[in-house]
């Protein structure tokens, strides 16, 4: 082989973007399965189906992207590094027919603040079949542009709670506790229905200081016993889906750090939740749980 056919096989590839959404929240919007499974597709002919996905170092993550009369792309992925914030490291292996096509280190510096944010992105690139850089242009031009909008209609609420991780999760895994806290300040729950599970739901009314009834009903999705779950949020059984959304447990010294994500389906959703007080009502919740833990 000679040596220029060396050289193209290898090649560092840099991106960035420029987002309207604190640093925090375009950080979760980049790490959190939840959130990923939503921006992951570079164009809508394009289906990725997540088999593993644990956003934790030395975690894993498994795709499927899919394409209609063609073989799937597989793409397993790692967390080498994680910085809260400020840095990612991690690698991807690409393979389709069980025959690798490229390796590449992929590292993501965050920079910003509580108002906008900026991501760039290094790809330090090995194809191993054929030059994949042209695809993987396209491929990181286009998950950014996805990541930026996505970003953009995200709500991250975070409290640190004074009790070990395993306390919070069993009070939110528990279906006698969690309607006992859940909601803001003065809400009740009423449930139909509870399965604390993957693959299970809760069917159930939030009832208002003022007697206003809300129907809600969660949908459960991958877990990780004491590290993180998701769901979604429908407007009533079986109702609109209103957000993708997630809750991670980190220990902090013996207390745990609860992050609660969203993506709204609209980005008009999020901003009318926004407009009603959304995150402070959060942080009501959040601090209900604190109560229940008696952390507070």
């Amino acid at each position: 082989m000679s040596r220029d056919a060396v050289a193209d096989r290898f090649a560092t590839l840099t991106f960035h973007r420029s987002v309207a959404a604190p640093v925090a929240t375009l950080y979760a919007a980049w790490t959190s399965p939840v959130a990923r499974a939503v921006w992951a597709s570079p164009a809508p002919a394009v289906t990725v189906e997540f088999l593993e996905a644990d956003s934790r170092v030395g975690g894993r993550e498994v795709s499927l992207c899919k394409v209609a009369g063609q073989p799937d792309i597989r793409v397993e992925a790692g967390w080498l590094d994680l910085v809260p914030e400020a840095r990612t490291v991690g690698y991807e292996v690409v393979s389709q027919t069980g025959r690798r096509q490229s390796a590449a280190l992929v590292t993501a510096d965050f920079l910003g603040d509580a108002k906008t944010s900026r991501i760039e992105v290094t790809v330090q690139l090995a194809s191993l079949a054929e030059d994949m850089a042209d695809g993987y242009r396209q491929g990181f031009t286009a998950g950014l542009a996805n990541l930026a909008g996505v970003a953009e209609r995200t709500m991250v609420i975070q409290r640190v709670i004074k009790a070990p991780v395993p306390v919070v999760w069993g009070a939110w895994m528990n279906a006698d506790s969690l309607p006992r806290w859940w909601g803001p300040d003065g809400f009740s729950c009423r449930t139909s229905r509870i399965d604390l599970r993957e693959g299970g739901e809760w069917v159930f009314d939030m009832i208002g200081p003022d007697g206003t009834v809300y129907p809600n009903h969660h949908k459960y999705g991958a877990m990780i016993p004491e590290a993180r779950l998701s769901y979604t949020l429908h407007w009533g059984e079986n109702g609109p889906k209103h957000a993708d959304a997630w809750a991670s447990f980190d220990d902090i010294g013996g207390a745990t750090k609860v992050t609660l994500g969203m993506v709204m389906a609209t980005a008009k959703e999020y901003h009318d939740a926004k407009g009603f007080g959304a995150v402070e009502l959060g942080l009501q919740t959040l601090g209900k749980l604190a109560r229940a833990v008696g952390a507070d």
